[in-house]
């Protein structure tokens, strides 16, 4: 795998930019170099590393698309505020939940479920229940703020989502226990720290320490899974079932 510097200082470039305008009371400019990060990562996925994983291209297609569409939704002069926000919310998040279910399949792709089932039933039974937890709080969080049913539902498949992307990176962890499924855990886990912080700003109060936070840990995250990418899926804890990636 290589990793082209000039592309990883437009990244960096882009974050300590959002973080100064984010700062200093410049949101619109902020979201702006946010929204650029993932899409330069993508690219540099693009075209520097072979051979790719198709679900994580797709991932990383996905994620961009939706933080590009936002940047071109507020430029639409043809829609009112109200119908530009609800494009901007249901196709962004759309494609943001399509995103997370190509990088699920892809864990599942390397976890050996025979294994799970009997080895580590009580990690999962433990892991289910943390996650109807943070289901059911995150959801009393959201629902208070949201005027539709169907903006309640739409929110309770995108968290179940999240959670479930949380779930198989941890079981796939368990299981494996290399340094890939290591990456993955930890990048899965940052995306859900960022999910929740994302869920704290827009809810709770759009403090910027809050959105700083949420664009941190999602940058952590896609690094984190960019780096998994350039190791192998070796095999550790069983002898069975080992996939390429």
């Amino acid at each position: 795998m290589y990793k082209p510097k000039f592309l990883v200082g437009i990244v960096l470039a882009c974050y300590v930019l959002f973080a100064v305008f984010e700062f200093s009371g410049n949101g619109t400019v902020a979201f702006y170099f946010k929204s650029f990060m993932v899409p330069f990562i993508a690219i540099a996925y693009t075209f520097y590393v072979n051979p790719k994983n198709n679900l994580f291209w797709a991932f990383l297609i996905c994620y961009s698309l939706s933080d590009l569409l936002a940047i071109g939704f507020g430029e639409l002069p043809f829609f009112t505020p109200e119908e530009v926000k609800n494009y901007d919310y249901f196709i962004g998040n759309g494609l943001y939940m399509l995103s997370y279910l190509f990088l699920i399949f892809k864990i599942v792709r390397l976890t050996n479920f025979k294994y799970v089932f009997k080895n580590l039933k009580l990690y999962s039974i433990v892991l289910v229940f943390l996650n109807v937890y943070l289901f059911y709080v995150l959801n009393s969080f959201i629902e208070p703020n949201l005027t539709y049913q169907v903006d309640y539902y739409f929110e309770c498949v995108y968290n179940v989502i999240i959670l479930t992307l949380f779930f198989v990176g941890m079981i796939n962890f368990f299981c494996r226990d290399n340094q890939k499924s290591l990456f993955l855990f930890l990048g899965s886990l940052s995306i859900v720290l960022s999910e929740i912080m994302a869920i704290a700003y827009l809810y709770i109060g759009q403090r910027e320490l809050l959105n700083f936070l949420s664009t941190t840990f999602a940058l952590i995250a896609f690094n984190l899974f960019y780096y998994q990418t350039s190791l192998s899926n070796v095999n550790t804890k069983e002898s069975s079932f080992i996939y390429k990636d």
